[in-house]
């Protein structure tokens, strides 16, 4: 499986985390498990070829919700993707559905809609990515990503944490205590696919209280240790096994 990350276009970084392309690399018979992690996005997909499964069939142009449990894919070998990964609050900036309303699911996405105009059949759109974000003033709880806790978000942004707690009730539908988890979620497993750190000091790196608590957290969130998380990840998906399940 070949899965490949760039960061997003210039100025975009506060609305728009990363494009990604994923190219399964099998036969289009056969069929590949792997699940894919929480981590704190709303997920704008293209496939481009093949098929996939989540629950049910995917049509061709889809969204998936913010995740708290890892999600069980199955693709057909053939199957390629490219992806826009957005902040929930991005995701809103372009008119998209309420957070809450598609949480650990999908929606289909119809091709008439602007959201396809950014992912034409050829891939990402970075053009047209800016100029959906064009006059878009930053988002205060962006600063989110900045922070360790809600006191230190009021004090950056300059908002109550009463403010804070409407803005993600209706932004994330979720606490900010629950949203911080996920980034601290999202920026371990990164981290341990990385330079090949001692697991400890990644624990303290992500803000972790030690190993074990990270450890509690992966298999919380993952449903895996940080040791299998590292042999097995690739960015979010995660391998059923060490190698890929092809059951046909």
């Amino acid at each position: 499986m070949d899965y490949r990350e760039t960061p997003p276009p210039p100025g975009l970084d506060g609305f728009v985390a990363a494009i990604w392309t994923l190219d399964v690399g099998g036969a289009p018979g056969d069929w590949v498990a792997h699940e894919a992690v929480p981590d704190g996005c709303i997920e704008l997909i293209r496939r481009h070829a093949g098929r996939s499964v989540w629950r049910t069939e995917q049509p061709p142009l889809f969204v998936t919700g913010l995740a708290l449990r890892p999600a069980a894919l199955r693709f057909s070998g053939d199957a390629r993707f490219t992806a826009i990964r957005l902040w929930p609050w991005g995701w809103h900036a372009l008119g998209g559905s309420r957070c809450a309303d598609f949480a650990d699911d999908w929606q289909g996405i119809a091709e008439d809609s602007p959201f396809a105009a950014l992912l034409p059949g050829d891939g990402a759109h970075p053009a047209r990515l800016t100029g959906a974000f064009a006059g878009q003033p930053p988002h205060p709880i962006d600063l989110i990503r900045q922070v360790e806790g809600v006191g230190a978000l009021a004090r950056r942004s300059g908002l109550s944490p009463r403010q804070i707690q409407r803005i993600f009730a209706r932004e994330i539908g979720m606490p900010p205590r629950s949203y911080l988890r996920l980034l601290r979620f999202r920026e371990a497993v990164a981290g341990v696919q990385g330079e090949a750190a001692r697991l400890a000091d990644m624990a303290a790196a992500s803000g972790y209280a030690d190993q074990a608590h990270m450890t509690r957290e992966f298999r919380a969130l993952g449903g895996l240790s940080p040791g299998t998380t590292r042999r097995r990840a690739a960015g979010p998906f995660v391998a059923a096994r060490d190698e890929p399940t092809m059951d046909g």
